[in-house]
Parts: C-alpha cells; sequence; structure tokens
C-alpha cells in the first residue's frame, strides 16, 4: 500500500480548495486509499448536517470518496503499532488527536505514508512519512 489519505485533506477536496485529480494523477495507480477512521469521520460529517441539500451534497461526496479509495480496517498489526505511538507521544508530552493517532497506526502498520493538511501534528509521529500535497492546494 502506498498511502492513506487523511480527513482533511478530503474535506478540502470537497470544498474545492484542494486539487483531488491532480493529486490522484501524481500518484501511482491503486496506491491511494483512506482508515476506517476517516470513513467514520466523513460520515460522521453527513449525520451532523442539517440543511437538507447541503447534506444531499455532502453525502455524494462522501460515497464517491467511500467508491474511489480502498478502506484499510484497523486490525491487529495496526493496534499494536497505535499502542507503541500512543505510549511513545504520551510519554515526550506530545500527543495527537485519537483519531489522527489511529490513521497514523495504520498508515504504519501498512508500510504507508499519508496525505494530510494537518503536517503540525501527523511530524510527531516517529518513522511516519508524510507526503508532500502543498502544492495541491488551492488559495
Amino acid at each position: 500500500m502506498g498511502v492513506i489519505v487523511d480527513t482533511s485533506v478530503l474535506i478540502a477536496a470537497e470544498r474545492g480548495s484542494f486539487d483531488m485529480a491532480g493529486y490522484i494523477a501524481s500518484v501511482e495507480s491503486g496506491d491511494l486509499a483512506i482508515s476506517a477512521i476517516t470513513a467514520s469521520e466523513l460520515l460522521s460529517g453527513v449525520e451532523r448536517t442539517r440543511d437538507a441539500a447541503r447534506r444531499i451534497r455532502r453525502a455524494e461526496a462522501v460515497n464517491d470518496a467511500l467508491d474511489a479509495f480502498q478502506v484499510v480496517p484497523f486490525g491487529l498489526a495496526a493496534a499494536r503499532r497505535h499502542a507503541q505511538v500512543w505510549a511513545a507521544l504520551k510519554g515526550a508530552g506530545k500527543m495527537i488527536g485519537a483519531h489522527d493517532l489511529i490513521i497514523a497506526a495504520t498508515a504504519l502498520a501498512h508500510d504507508a505514508s499519508v496525505a494530510t493538511l494537518n503536517q503540525k501534528d501527523f511530524k510527531r509521529v516517529p518513522g511516519l512519512k508524510i507526503e508532500p500535497v502543498a502544492k495541491f492546494v488551492r488559495k
């Protein structure tokens, strides 16, 4: 597996501030995936949307993403990496958000890098490779 795409990238793409088509074209075919927690975050966004028209648009965008990317489950290998990274970050006083930690552990367990707009937090994770995505951000 090549790249786990973080929720921040998918939300930016939905909002039109990230060139997802350009990014996908820059990555080898079949090398993009999302973690199961990212799928949950996206689906939660749909559930929280009150405006009916916006909810329909958001649901379509989320379903397109779920169809386009392989969803990587959080299994035992990721759980082991999660425990290791959690202990390291907690001990260093550099903890990151729970969902980001799950995404990072999933990537580490599958020897994948992470495409994220939240590099500040993901850079704290020892051994995690982060994809350069800044050139795909639309101003």
